[in-house]
């Protein structure tokens, strides 16, 4: 299996543990609230099958050369005829976008796999990028439902190590620009208690993770690799465990991070 392959299968896994998750829940549990503010499980469920209906348009053009990305003319309307729909049936009509999409994916032969590039909405991707971007999007909105069904809930390991790996351009793009410059600068230390590795957080005009510790850090945030990932998109609980000590605070970084 190439990296790119490694994504989208991991993307197919995540789409089919969700399959499984929502498939039977009655519509009272549909409406129920999910995790993320605001939304209903059926409301999470419509904005990740809408973006899987716009998805896979934006694959087609990329299979076929095509680098216009999408405008508000290609989103707005799939956007309103989602957010119209009942409970049940966005629940449906996601589950037939996501299979188109992830079928799509699952179809790119070796040469699709690296020459085509996809025009999404951060940019003309390769495909193992835009799988990286639609991964992150579904696991932390799939995480919404299943914590709202299952208080336990956590993030899968294997699509946490993935996701680990393009952290650093999360944490520069969905940060609060005021925060940083309160807390800036600061370097950190980032222990992950499951993993038995360190990284680096660097507050400064930007904000960025690397992959070694500081030798003198202002401080250190402790705790499993899922939770801290959620950390940073702004889906932290109050009994994860982490643990943050020196010269910032978990409110800090719960300010810092504010999610999406």
């Amino acid at each position: 299996m190439t990296s790119t392959q490694a994504w989208i299968a991991a993307l197919d896994t995540s789409s089919e543990r969700l399959r499984k998750t929502v498939i039977d829940l009655p519509t009272d549990t549909l409406d129920r609230p999910s995790f993320a503010g605001g939304w209903s499980i059926s409301q999470v469920l419509s904005h990740l099958g809408s973006a899987a209906e716009i998805c896979t348009k934006l694959v087609q053009r990329g299979i076929g050369g095509d680098t216009n990305g999408p405008s508000a003319e290609d989103v707005q309307p799939v956007w309103q005829r989602w957010n119209a729909m009942p409970s049940t049936t966005q629940r449906e009509a996601w589950l037939e976008a996501d299979r188109r999409h992830r079928d799509l994916l699952l179809s790119l032969d070796a040469q699709q796999l690296d020459s085509t590039r996809v025009p999404y909405f951060a940019g003309l991707l390769s495909v193992a990028e835009y799988a990286g971007y639609r991964l992150s999007e579904h696991v932390l909105h799939a995480w919404d439902i299943e914590v709202a069904l299952d208080p336990s809930a956590g993030l899968p390991r294997g699509e946490t190590d993935l996701l680990w790996q393009r952290l650093d351009l999360v944490v520069t793009r969905f940060r609060n620009a005021d925060t940083l410059a309160r807390l800036a600068p600061k370097e950190l230390t980032v222990e992950l208690t499951d993993r038995g590795r360190t990284h680096g957080l660097s507050v400064g005009t930007e904000l960025h993770l690397s992959e070694s510790a500081p030798a003198l850090p202002d401080g250190t945030i402790s705790g499993p690799a899922d939770a801290l990932l959620r950390l940073v998109y702004g889906r932290y609980r109050a009994q994860d465990d982490v643990t943050v000590r020196g010269q910032v605070t978990l409110a800090d970084l719960q300010e810092l991070f504010p999610g999406f």
